[in-house]
């Protein structure tokens, strides 16, 4: 099985993020996208502490419908940092059959060599890297310069190879100008955000009073 693992705060959860996941299915066939909210990110906090059960049911609210998509509570199941390489590490030994696609954003693939273990993510999954459209580079030079000797371009995919086969895709992401920090900016001045989120999800927010400041 062709499996996406789609991490991230989803603090809140929006519309570009569904339009991600899509496009990343179709373009890699995946069979499915686990969306996996993290529990502790070892990068930056909660923004208004939301805490993790309210992130993953509005996860959960999001995808209600969607076939082939899932939420999972793995990064809740263990203690300290969400750290995506012991992630990628149980998964593959839950589902040794499964092939996996890591969607990640272009600013968090500049910023790997920051990640723990990094080396690792490359031998454990293929990586999806989603840019924003236009932006043109030469791919290996957003590798960390400490592994970029273990891969090759591949003029007939247009991708990076990695030494253990694993490939680095190129995605551009849908127009969607969304982010959650807007959406939480909204919800604190008493603005809509029914354009920006599922409905489900917005509905949730005024359930809860969530962003409200």
């Amino acid at each position: 099985m062709r499996t996406g693992i789609f991490g991230g705060t989803f603090n809140p959860i929006h519309l570009a993020h569904l339009a991600i996941a899509e496009e990343a299915r179709r373009a890699c066939r995946l069979d499915r996208v686990i969306f996996l909210p993290a529990a502790d990110p070892p990068h930056k906090p909660i923004a208004d502490d939301v805490p993790f059960i309210q992130r993953l049911a509005m996860v959960e609210a999001a995808l209600a419908g969607h076939a082939g998509f899932c939420a999972s509570d793995l990064e809740a199941q263990r203690s300290g940092k969400s750290y995506s390489v012991e992630t990628l590490k149980i998964l593959r030994h839950q589902h040794p059959d499964d092939s996996f696609y890591f969607i990640i954003g272009l600013d968090s693939f500049r910023d790997l060599a920051t990640w723990k273990s990094y080396r690792q993510l490359f031998q454990l999954c293929h990586l999806v890297v989603v840019s924003r459209p236009g932006i043109s580079t030469d791919l290996r030079q957003l590798l960390p310069i400490a592994i970029r000797q273990e891969f090759c371009y591949s003029a007939e995919s247009k991708n990076l190879r990695h030494c253990s086969g694993n490939t680095v895709i190129f995605l551009e992401e849908p127009r969607l100008e969304i982010s959650s920090t807007e959406i939480r900016r909204r919800v604190a001045a008493r603005q809509t955000i029914q354009d920006l989120v599922p409905l489900s999800v917005a509905d949730y927010i005024e359930r809860h009073g969530l962003y409200e400041g």
